[in-house]
């Protein structure tokens, strides 16, 4: 492991970036339709709800949760709705506070993304459907668009 502390001799600190641990921390899924849901032509209106929390559970160890949320809709009658908390434990050391949040709020969640989209792919195709792909996500847009909305809030206040 290298030297995260100065010395003295003027150098920053160094940063090191680690994963220990990606897994799913809760995994749901739900088809309240079927098995009508299967007579009817699927024609599915999809809602996606992400959210993104990163908490200090040690010395330089964060776990960082990702909670992905859909649920699809055969006209007024919900086909599915997929839940699932993708998580994983970071260590990060010699990163400096103020970029901190954005790495719990950003760089770790693109890590977890794919773990997650996949696992939803799985759950919905073994539920009977056709398989989801989930889209991309920015998690930069939305970590500022996150900041933007907070300053808003502050400024009205």
């Amino acid at each position: 492991m290298a030297d995260t502390e100065d010395k003295g001799n003027g150098q920053e600190p160094t940063q090191q970036f680690a994963i220990q641990k990606i897994y799913v921390k809760d995994l749901s899924f739900e088809s309240p339709n079927a098995p009508a849901v299967f007579t009817a032509d699927f024609q599915p209106q999809v809602n996606v709800e992400l959210n993104t929390n990163g908490q200090s559970i040690g010395e330089n160890v964060y776990e960082v949760v990702l909670s992905i949320t859909v649920t699809v809709k055969q006209a007024e009658d919900t086909a599915y709705l997929v839940e699932v908390q993708q998580s994983g434990i970071f260590n990060i050391e010699g990163m400096p506070e103020d970029q901190m949040a954005g790495m719990l709020a950003v760089f770790c969640p693109s890590i977890i993304f794919p773990y997650a989209r996949e696992a939803i792919s799985d759950v919905v195709t073994r539920g009977g459907f056709p398989q989801l792909l989930l889209a991309p996500v920015d998690f930069n847009a939305m970590y500022t668009q996150h900041l933007e909305q907070q300053q808003a809030q502050q400024a009205t206040h």
